[in-house]
């Protein structure tokens, strides 16, 4: 293979990956849900804070190595009559190591709170935000660039694609809504539905080119109960589709005391290729409360072929101020 079929098909591999992108997923989502739907803003209620940090980092034994950070915060105001809002932020940095692509995005949400019958709550919400997108293309040498007689490699190329780059800028808007019933003997529930990159902004890294953002579609729910008296088990289930790839996770959550015990199993239903697999990782979570703080530790065994990444691992700490607006201080619903 020549020095210009290799870097030719360098380029072709990161456009379609970079311009083809889908949004970065956590293996905690599942407990911490501010990274999948605005509505999750003021979820906790009578006017509590909760915040939160993530740190993921994916195939750390590849030449792929992809870092994650997220962070949020977001706040709930009780009403006078009885509804409620929620107000949040949150900010995402991605990079992978081998093009040295990075994708910077922060969002500002909004939720209201309506008060239905029988106990349930509606909760729908808005999301706007601005992303930035940049790869490390002036560190590619192009194939015009390189004197094989010679071995000098200029500085410059007249190659087209040099100088018609961009680095991606764009506004984002997203939407969601939650039902939630009521807590009654220690038993709730709530499903939701998001939808991200409603306008479907150009993520283009060519200039003049539109190439719109897959919308993003997620489907999840939770069902908590008490077990043993004293403890609590917590099921969950997301379905995730953008562009014509798919995931299903579904998992439970343990809490014994302060201690937290999870095991997810994440999906490829659409199985896009004949090298496609039904399950493609088991995720463990181990965690542990400590005042109004909760840290996590998760860690995903690939089960597909693609060879030896040594997993995923994912790091949180998350706050919860507490309810000084109740009776007696409520703990979590998640």
């Amino acid at each position: 293979m020549t020095i210009r079929t290799t870097i030719t098909i360098i380029i072709a591999v990161l456009f379609g990956c970079f311009t083809q992108a889908q949004d970065p997923i956590f293996t905690q989502s599942n407990y911490i849900q501010e990274t999948i739907n605005p509505g999750f803003s003021g979820f906790e209620d009578n006017d509590r804070i909760s915040a939160g940090l993530l740190s993921r980092t994916q195939w750390p034994n590849l030449d792929l190595k992809v870092s994650t950070q997220y962070f949020f915060i977001n706040r709930s105001y009780e009403n006078n009559n009885s509804s409620a809002s929620g107000i949040g932020f949150n900010a995402l940095w991605q990079n992978e190591s081998f093009s040295n692509y990075n994708y910077y995005q922060v969002n500002a949400n909004y939720m209201h709170r309506v008060n239905l019958n029988d106990g349930w709550f509606f909760r729908p919400a808005i999301e706007i935000g601005f992303g930035l997108k940049d790869v490390g293309f002036k560190s590619l040498t192009l194939a015009d660039q390189i004197n094989i007689n010679s071995g000098v490699i200029n500085p410059n190329s007249i190659d087209p694609f040099s100088s018609n780059l961009d680095t991606v800028q764009f506004f984002d808007v997203s939407s969601g809504f939650v039902f939630e019933k009521q807590a009654f003997n220690d038993v709730s529930y709530w499903f939701g539905v998001s939808v991200k990159h409603l306008n479907r902004p150009n993520i283009s890294f060519v200039r003049d080119q539109n190439v719109p953002l897959d919308i993003f579609y997620s489907l999840h729910g939770n069902f908590r109960f008490p077990f043993l008296n004293d403890y609590s088990v917590m099921m969950t289930a997301n379905y995730m589709q953008q562009g014509e790839y798919n995931r299903l996770d579904v998992g439970s959550l343990f809490q014994v005391n302060q201690f937290l015990l999870g095991v997810t199993a994440a999906t490829n239903p659409a199985q896009n290729d004949d090298n496609s697999h039904l399950l493609t990782s088991i995720n463990g979570f181990l965690g542990i409360e400590y005042t109004n703080f909760r840290f996590g530790l998760s860690y995903d065994v690939n089960t597909t072929k693609i060879g030896r990444t040594n997993g995923v691992y994912e790091f949180s700490v998350t706050y919860m101020s507490r309810c000084r607006t109740c009776p007696t201080d409520r703990s979590r619903k998640r």
